[in-house]
């Protein structure tokens, strides 16, 4: 199989979920990194003409949104299945993966995680404080739902890892690392130890920032 390719911000929880699905499918691939700037320029506008990350180039498919990357790799990689075969459980990785997307990063890692981590260690900016405060209630809903979804099962999506574990996984693990970590986690704790079983598995060890970094080529 020919290896696939994934153009990407290291850090971005986005691409490290692609990443590591990669990896749980042992699929070959390769890295390149795109400059923070140079997302709504050429080349990159020609591959996401909303000037995001991540994206992926496989044998001549030019492939972006995360949720389609993820599942596109799950099909086209033989052996381990990270989707369900069970319609009902599958229907619970979908909304798991919709949740994520639109309300775990969207108005909360998006805030949050720019303000603690993106704005000061990559654009030298100073921590908003009052965006923070004022997302935090919706915060703790949404941490509060997940941990309501995830129960005392092993992963979201039942006993077998799932692209929801994948993806819900990159964006706690980056908020993991703000100081609004423990009051989020205060109350959930099994969210606590289902990241601890994630992040101790090869597919997140093999895709933080760190190393993200070090193999990444220039775009």
């Amino acid at each position: 199989m020919s290896p696939f390719l994934v153009y990407t911000i290291p850090g971005s929880p986005y691409g490290r979920a692609v990443l590591a699905t990669l990896v749980e499918k042992e699929a070959p691939h390769e890295v390149v990194a795109v400059p923070p700037g140079s997302m709504r320029k050429e080349p990159h506008i020609s591959r996401h003409p909303f000037g995001r990350v991540p994206v992926l180039e496989h044998d001549g498919l030019v492939l972006y949104e995360t949720q389609a990357i993820v599942r596109y790799v799950d099909r086209a990689v033989p052996g381990k299945e990270l989707t369900p075969k069970d319609i009902r459980t599958a229907a619970r990785m979908d909304q798991i993966m919709n949740i994520n997307d639109w309300y775990l990063f969207q108005g909360v890692n998006s805030v949050i995680g720019f303000q603690r981590i993106v704005g000061p260690r990559i654009l030298g900016l100073t921590a908003d404080e009052a965006a923070i405060a004022a997302v935090m209630p919706n915060a703790h809903k949404v941490f509060r739902e997940l941990a309501r979804l995830l129960g005392s099962n092993k992963f979201f999506a039942g006993s077998q890892l799932s692209l929801a574990d994948i993806m819900v996984a990159a964006q706690l693990d980056f908020l993991s690392d703000t100081p609004e970590w423990a009051s989020l986690t205060a109350e959930t704790p099994n969210l606590v130890s289902w990241l601890a079983r994630m992040n101790a598995r090869p597919s997140l060890k093999e895709t933080t920032w760190e190393k993200v970094n070090l193999l990444a080529r220039a775009a």
